[in-house]
């Protein structure tokens, strides 16, 4: 049974048709996208299953983020662990990835919370940031590793290819 405040088909479609569009990116697996902007406390308030919820998405997006950023470092010719690690470290932080979901205007696409809501949580700390990795963590899934680089790269967290 279906609760009467759970998102219409047709404001669904309007976010992710818009979110494709900022990300340079088009979904084949468009469910992937569904599952990426959709956070925990929306799925349980609208009794979904834990699959259709971001977290194992944000998990995954982190590691992709990660390895994206050291293969460009290493194909930019820097070899030094130390030094990749440092410069890793000051590509791929909250900060960061926080400011690219916020350009992006992420908040306005994910699906909430009520008490997320209320709270604006996507104001404070890491929460858009991981938003973010969800998307990232579903555009693997979705398409592959260069996908990856080619919406971070038009996100500017990389160097274009």
């Amino acid at each position: 049974m279906q609760k009467r405040d759970v998102v219409s088909d047709e404001t669904r479609e309007k976010k992710i048709f818009l979110l494709e569009k900022d990300l340079n990116y088009h979904f084949t697996k468009r469910d992937l996208l569904i599952r990426a902007l959709t956070r925990y406390a929306y799925a349980a308030e609208h009794e979904m299953p834990s699959s259709a919820h971001m977290d194992a998405l944000a998990t995954l997006g982190d590691a992709v983020i990660d390895l994206v950023v050291l293969a460009c470092l290493l194909h930019s010719g820097e070899n030094e662990k130390g030094v990749l690690s440092t410069k890793k470290i000051d590509m791929v932080n909250m900060s960061a990835l926080r400011d690219i979901g916020a350009a992006l205007r992420l908040e306005e696409y994910v699906f909430w919370g009520r008490g997320e809501v209320i709270q604006h949580v996507w104001t404070s700390g890491r929460v858009l940031a991981e938003c973010l990795e969800a998307v990232i963590g579903a555009v693997y899934l979705d398409g592959d590793l260069n996908a990856c680089s080619d919406v971070l790269a038009g996100l500017g967290l990389i160097p274009g290819q």
